[in-house]
């Protein structure tokens, strides 16, 4: 049997990944350890630490808010006008076949960061569930976080001068 070995999905797995505070308020202060992409007056994309595919993004508003029903109108206008520009960014970079949109509101429902809400912009290709994801709960990522964060940046002119 072969093996395929991806020592940075350690953190995850074993719960020593968790940072205190809020992941998604880290990433509206930015940085690149934040793998944030882009951020707005309400809203801001980053990339997911763990992702699905290769450019698997998150946007999420900046005010703290866990409760779908509770954010305004207004930052949930910008959140969909951010979500449009990564999936316009995601199309220019990687040419995908799809993409999955989705909200996961509560533990129950998905969530993992419950906390925060936020939209999951995950780019898709025929073919991309193979044996690995099906059979042995593994994704095979052709490209690390860091250089799909500095393409995506890029594509979204948001790359430091």
């Amino acid at each position: 049997m072969q093996r395929l070995f991806a020592p940075w999905r350690y953190a995850y797995v074993s719960g020593a990944s968790a940072v205190p505070g809020c992941v998604l308020c880290r990433a509206a202060e930015g940085g690149p350890d934040t793998l944030t992409l882009c951020r707005t007056g309400r809203a801001v994309a980053l990339l997911n630490r763990f992702p699905y595919t290769s450019g698997h993004a998150m946007v999420a508003p900046i005010q703290h808010c866990a409760d779908f029903a509770l954010v305004d109108s207004e930052t949930m206008a910008e959140m969909m006008a951010v979500t449009q520009r990564v999936v316009r960014a995601l199309e220019a970079v990687y040419q995908p076949h799809g993409f999955n949109l989705g909200v996961n509101l509560g533990e129950a429902a998905g969530a993992g960061i419950t906390d925060h809400l936020h939209v999951h912009v995950v780019p898709r290709w025929r073919g991309d569930t193979n044996f690995m994801t099906v059979a042995g709960e593994v994704r095979v990522l052709p490209e690390d976080l860091d250089r799909t964060w500095a393409r995506l940046r890029e594509a979204l002119g948001e790359a430091h001068g």
